[in-house]
């Protein structure tokens, strides 16, 4: 649950099927729901920031606002709904290394041509990995279908309510596919640049995708969702000689919000720059590999030492 928005009400669907999360964080939502509805005022050292006539609710400890909870309860509730998260990304993240499959989180806002990219990427690969997608959205299976269409398979996680997905969701659908040893994963998260941000899925990176039709300032607005990222991928630069927008700005401000994020320009409707993306791809994925290896050689060498 996000202490924002209450996301963890409603039920997640995984191509059908209704699952609950078994967790506190019902019980804490119910009584959130309590105090908001009996809290008259904000408390005073809850009230926002005054700049001028601008109001800032992002500058207490928790940098966010509900009516009725205080910034110490905020905090609380959120480390522990992020612990809980936290433990599922571990069990995923040990699964993806025990198979050597390489995941990323894939997000953006809605519109900026995540699945397309996707899509595009897929036929590219040309078969030269096993590949699968996990798939996040609130309602409907359509971007599911729109993948299996490439011949890849894809689990559809439908969130209702909710704004992006969580670890125990992305475990529970990896569940549901096989044969990805050595391969490639891809989950496309909910299209929205806030609460994913702040949900470890297990993935090797957040791979955060912004198209030029939205405007360059976004990172700034959305800084903690491209300070989580570690590649950039600036979409649909095939459209910019029809729009206003300062490509080197935008740049610039991902990198004030984040100075190690890498960028890449591309288009997936026409090809451009798509090479540099899946040599990132290969290259990240690479050493990852290699680092596995580093890691258990290590660890047989100490326990030759022990012996």
């Amino acid at each position: 649950m996000c202490t924002i928005c209450g996301c963890e009400t409603g039920e997640a669907r995984i191509e059908g099927q209704a699952y609950r999360v078994q967790t506190q964080e019902r019980i804490r939502h119910s009584h959130m729901n309590i105090r908001r509805a009996v809290a008259p005022v904000i408390p005073a050292a809850d009230k926002p920031v005054s700049d001028g006539l601008d109001l800032h609710f992002g500058q207490g400890p928790a940098h966010a606002h509900v009516p009725g909870l205080s910034q110490s309860r905020m905090v609380q509730i959120e480390k522990d709904i992020l612990g809980k998260n936290a433990g599922y990304a571990a069990q995923n993240r040990s699964r993806f290394e025990a198979l050597s499959l390489f995941a990323l989180n894939l997000v953006s806002s809605p519109g900026s041509g995540k699945t397309t990219l996707l899509t595009s990427t897929i036929r590219q690969l040309g078969g030269r990995l096993p590949l699968a997608v996990i798939e996040g959205d609130q309602q409907t299976a359509n971007d599911a279908e729109r993948i299996r269409a490439t011949g890849v398979p894809a689990v559809q996680v439908n969130t209702g309510k909710g704004c992006h997905l969580d670890a125990h969701m992305v475990g529970l659908a990896l569940e549901r596919l096989e044969h990805l040893d050595g391969g490639l994963l891809f989950i496309e998260n909910v299209g929205n640049l806030v609460c994913p941000a702040a949900f470890d899925l297990g993935e090797a990176h957040k791979v955060v995708i912004l198209s030029v039709t939205e405007g360059e300032d976004k990172p700034l607005k959305y800084p903690d969702m491209f300070h989580a990222a570690d590649l950039m991928l600036l979409n649909k630069i095939d459209l910019l000689p029809h729009l206003d927008f300062a490509v080197e700005a935008c740049i610039e401000y991902a990198r004030r919000v984040n100075p190690r994020i890498e960028v890449l320009e591309v288009s997936a409707r026409t090809g451009v720059g798509m090479g540099e993306w899946l040599d990132w791809i290969d290259r990240r994925r690479t050493a990852r590999i290699h680092a596995r290896i580093d890691a258990l050689n290590e660890q047989a060498r100490a326990l030759e030492a022990l012996l």
